[in-house]
């Protein structure tokens, strides 16, 4: 069968929309209509090489290309058709992508961190996870998608371990957006910084992650939530969703954080800009306080190896670093989780996406993120 997507050539191109061959599913896979595909910031960070290994590199190491490769991770879809041996899901059933498949038998899943399950390894490999042949093809040759899920194409043939079943009552837009910048930023506050009650949490940087963090900081019980970002609505927008205090750049932040702690500055910090850099880590040390954690969510450069940390004040003040991916969440428990939270009121989604675009605007699209003018923006494909 024949499909569009959105097709990136390489790095620093455009998305191109080509029309896609594709095969059916086999063993374990999962034929999706892809609904509504979230605009991420990390498909930005692989047009812009912040992710992903050089081509230079790659080929060195005897690896295939990287390109061309269909985009998106966010998705919310519907099963169409399954292959043999797939047991979670049925034609019908609404799902969530996640980024980061499953497996369910490997270390880091039977020790409670799926997140950091091993299949994540195949994420930029070509092919299926499963065997590494492709059922996405363009002109005559096969083509990669992103993380295994590939949701920047109308319709995509996913493993069933890259997918989970949600409510067929949620709106798709909610469900994409849980699949991975909600749970990411919601994680990093309650699940990597473990914000109490009563805490005080700097968050620096209002994207589509970082009013998560200000979200799940706010249900964790922060007292004092600081949202740190140059662009004004989105100060605004993380006041509207559970910020007591907004400031311009960390350096602004310091006398306030400074005043409203009497000193003692944030129990939690957490680093969500559009790219990290090493220099950040300055400042964000600077507002976390003595037994502090400065959580690091945003994606770096792989070649950025160095940052600014004073490890004087480190050790003595007993300050703690931790790297973060997914918000050490379950994909299977925690999308469905934040969603019943959504339904419940709890969790605020609809106010996330600023605007919807179509599939053949998706250029536009992330250069009105990369220009601070969206929170989120999506692909709504009907």
């Amino acid at each position: 069968m024949k499909t569009r997507a959105a097709v990136l050539w390489g790095r620093g191109e455009d998305w191109r929309i080509e029309e896609i061959d594709l095969d059916p599913p086999k063993q374990h896979e999962v034929l999706v209509k892809w609904v509504v595909a979230g605009m991420c910031h990390s498909d930005e960070h692989l047009r812009a090489s912040d992710m992903g290994a050089p081509e230079a590199d790659r080929q060195a190491a005897g690896r295939p290309p990287l390109f061309p490769l269909i985009g998106g991770h966010e998705g919310g879809g519907i099963v169409l058709d399954v292959g043999p041996g797939v047991e979670s899901l049925q034609a019908g059933d609404h799902v969530a992508a996640s980024f980061f498949p499953v497996c369910g038998r490997c270390k880091m899943c039977v020790t409670g961190q799926s997140n950091l399950c091993d299949l994540g390894a195949a994420t930029f490999a070509p092919g299926q996870i499963s065997d590494g042949t492709s059922r996405h093809h363009l002109n005559g040759e096969d083509i990669s998608f992103m993380a295994k899920v590939g949701t920047f194409s109308e319709q995509s043939v996913v493993n069933e371990a890259s997918l989970v079943k949600v409510d067929p009552d949620l709106p798709l837009a909610a469900v994409a957006l849980v699949s991975c910048g909600v749970t990411t930023g919601w994680g990093s506050a309650v699940y990597r910084a473990e914000v109490k009650p009563g805490e005080t949490v700097v968050v620096v940087g209002i994207g589509g992650v970082g009013i998560n963090a200000v979200q799940g900081a706010r249900m964790a019980g922060a007292r004092t939530i600081v949202a740190v970002d140059p662009v004004e609505f989105k100060q605004k927008a993380a006041l509207d969703l559970g910020a007591t205090h907004a400031a311009g750049s960390m350096e602004d932040a310091l006398p306030l954080v400074t005043d409203l702690t009497r000193g003692q500055m944030a129990d939690a910090v957490i680093l969500t800009p559009g790219v990290m850099y090493g220099d950040l880590m300055k400042g964000a040390l600077a507002l976390t306080g003595k037994g502090g954690t400065c959580v690091v969510t945003a994606v770096a450069p792989q070649a950025q190896t160095e940052c600014s940390i004073n490890l004087f004040e480190l050790a003595m003040w007993q300050k703690e670093v931790r790297g973060v991916i997914f918000g050490a969440g379950n994909p299977r428990f925690d999308i469905p989780n934040l969603l019943a939270l959504y339904k419940a009121g709890q969790l605020k989604l609809d106010e996330l996406v600023t605007r919807t675009y179509r599939l053949d605007q998706i250029n536009q699209g992330y250069q009105d993120m990369l220009d601070g003018l969206n929170i989120r923006g999506v692909i709504v494909f009907d």
